[in-house]
């Protein structure tokens, strides 16, 4: 897919000719003003990839043909990052990094620290909507098959159950004693990456999730922001994990 614009839409065309029409195409027509004979790939956002060519192009939407569809697989293992709320808009700055450096699920998290607070109501499901437009605007600048879920805040106690049920939980720590490249990451299941505030993780945050068994770590010898941290814990991630290296795709299948 390199140098070849992504479009998400909610399906694959399942014939040889598709339209893409909506705001995708509106943007595609209107801002990118795409020709006729130009190239482009449709995305499902779940693996599913389609590479077209356009046919026509009208005011707010395009004629495709479709020449060769594939599926890139899930990375494994798969990393779900539990971000703290951020002030501003330093949580959209974190989702945006996060998912162009590859995350597959981000999980919004209550912390006590938290200055942010989404409450329950219309101002809690604007600011979430805001993470899941930033994370799929994300996944398209990035070329991404795959567009991270984002999923509704938790509480500590709902963290803590993730972790029960993860491969491994590490907890972004700038007092722990162990490095990130010091731990043994698995080779599927969830890795959860947990992020916590400005003001950072309390100890009984810590403590808690520690028993749940999770392994606090640091990235360096530097200390990090709550929205920069995991970014850079994902690209350790993709060199020590197989992540990085070649997916594996079924290949183009043409129609």
């Amino acid at each position: 897919m390199h140098g070849i614009p992504v479009f998400h839409t909610e399906g694959l065309p399942e014939g040889d000719q598709a339209r893409l029409d909506g705001p995708e195409g509106r943007h595609a027509a209107t801002v990118l003003r795409t020709r006729v004979g130009e190239q482009l790939v449709l995305s499902d956002g779940a693996g599913g990839l389609a590479r077209c060519a356009v046919t026509a192009v009208g005011k707010d939407f395009l004629d495709l043909d479709v020449l060769a569809r594939w599926t890139e697989p899930a990375p494994s293992p798969r990393v779900v990052l539990v971000q703290a709320l951020i002030k501003g808009d330093r949580g959209e700055l974190a989702v945006e990094l996060a998912t162009e450096a590859g995350v597959d699920a981000v999980h919004p998290w209550r912390a006590a620290r938290c200055v942010a607070r989404w409450e329950d109501g219309p101002r809690g499901a604007k600011a979430l909507g805001r993470w899941r437009a930033t994370a799929l605007q994300a996944a398209k600048q990035a070329r991404r098959a795959w567009v991270p879920e984002v999923g509704e805040p938790l509480g500590t106690g709902q963290l803590a159950q993730l972790v029960q049920h993860a491969a491994a939980t590490l907890v972004l720590h700038e007092a722990a004693e162990v490095v990130l490249g010091e731990v043994e990451l698995p080779a599927e299941g969830d890795l959860l990456i947990v992020v916590g505030p400005e003001g950072g993780i309390t100890e009984s945050e810590v403590s808690r999730l520690v028993e749940a068994g999770a392994v606090p770590v640091r990235l360096g010898p530097t200390v990090l922001r709550a929205s920069t941290a995991a970014a850079v814990a994902l690209g350790a991630i993709g060199v020590l994990t197989r992540r990085w290296q070649p997916t594996g795709s079924t290949g183009e299948v043409a129609r």
